[in-house]
């Protein structure tokens, strides 16, 4: 029946949701990504804009079909994610600088990345929703996770990750084949009769890897925002569809944002002490609408800093965390 509700949600919003993600993933795979060949900035700012574009419209159509409020909660949303990919952004070049990758590569990888982190998250946000509808104490341990998780990413941004000693590149190689270099854009070869994977599919491991944990990381905190599912998963996939783009955009000049690190650790210990300020009252004491105005001035203010901070600054050793890889301080102390 067409007026079956879904999750809250009448079905044909979630059938056109997902009917137009499957359309912009056909086109990137059958037109966009056609040909194997490096990305320019160029072309890559203007697949950003159309991403940030198409996530701002939706914006409208969710204040017009749902409510001023929904339309709040999924801007938080969106901009919260969005910001938050930037640390994607910081493994994908510290991942594909490390194992030189090639550049007419890197966007299949980010593809098939992206695409289980869909997936994936997905599943997340259903699970979530299932925990939080069954246990409403649960809303307090993602509170205090989220102070944790600011905690922690401010601690560890500065770390450099000893990515020889990755675990899933250790486990891998240790119980499969794999070819000692790159064979062209594939992830699995033949030799002799016998399958390999090859590096490019260690690297898309690693990537995807990464995604689940920034996954387990940034999703509490769009629940801190809003429980509506429709909402949380909207939010966040229009948040990542175009991270491949801003990947490309963004790598070259990522040393510029040295500060964003800070906003953002501020940011997720702010909306974790939110979840539990507010769930401990019979009404939300801090609303959505002032957590989007901190969340706006806080990351402004930061990206400020670092544009002021890093002019003339030229590229650096990347830097930063990469689930599974420990920092090269802990293995030359053991």
């Amino acid at each position: 029946m067409l007026n079956h509700d879904l999750l809250g949600h009448p079905l044909w919003m979630w059938v056109g949701f997902f009917l137009l993600i499957g359309l912009l993933l056909l086109f990137d795979l059958g037109v966009l990504n056609r040909k194997q060949r490096a990305i320019g900035v160029a072309q890559a700012l203007k697949l950003s804009a159309f991403y940030i574009a198409l996530g701002l419209l939706f914006s409208l159509w969710v204040f017009h079909a749902l409510g001023e409020q929904a339309g709040y909660q999924y801007l938080s949303g969106y901009l919260i994610e969005k910001t938050l990919s930037l640390d994607n952004i910081f493994v994908f070049v510290l991942i594909f600088t490390h194992f030189k990758v090639p550049a007419e590569y890197q966007y299949r990888v980010l593809f098939w990345g992206i695409l289980g982190a869909i997936i994936l998250r997905g599943m997340f946000i259903l699970i979530g929703t299932t925990l939080i509808t069954e246990f409403e104490w649960m809303m307090y341990v993602l509170g205090a996770f989220l102070i944790y998780t600011g905690i922690k990413m401010l601690l560890a941004a500065d770390a450099a990750p000893d990515l020889e000693h990755n675990r899933m590149i250790l486990f891998l190689s240790r119980h499969f084949r794999i070819t000692p270099g790159y064979e062209g854009k594939r992830f699995f070869v033949r030799r002799e009769g016998k399958l390999f994977m090859t590096p490019l599919f260690l690297v898309l491991v690693v990537i995807d890897v990464a995604d689940v944990v920034f996954a387990v990381d940034s999703i509490p905190a769009i629940f801190a925002i809003t429980q509506d599912t429709f909402i949380v998963l909207t939010s966040n996939i229009f948040a990542i569809l175009g991270l491949r783009a801003l990947y490309f955009a963004l790598a070259a000049i990522m040393h510029r944002f040295e500060y964003m690190k800070y906003g953002l650790s501020l940011v997720l210990v702010f909306i974790g002490g939110k979840m539990l300020i507010n769930h401990s009252h019979a009404y939300d004491l801090i609303k959505v609408e002032y957590s989007l105005l901190f969340t706006v001035v806080v990351l402004s203010v930061s990206m400020l800093i670092s544009l002021v901070k890093t002019k003339g600054k030229a590229p650096g050793k990347p830097e930063g965390w990469v689930p599974g890889s420990p920092p090269k301080e802990e293995k030359n102390e053991g």
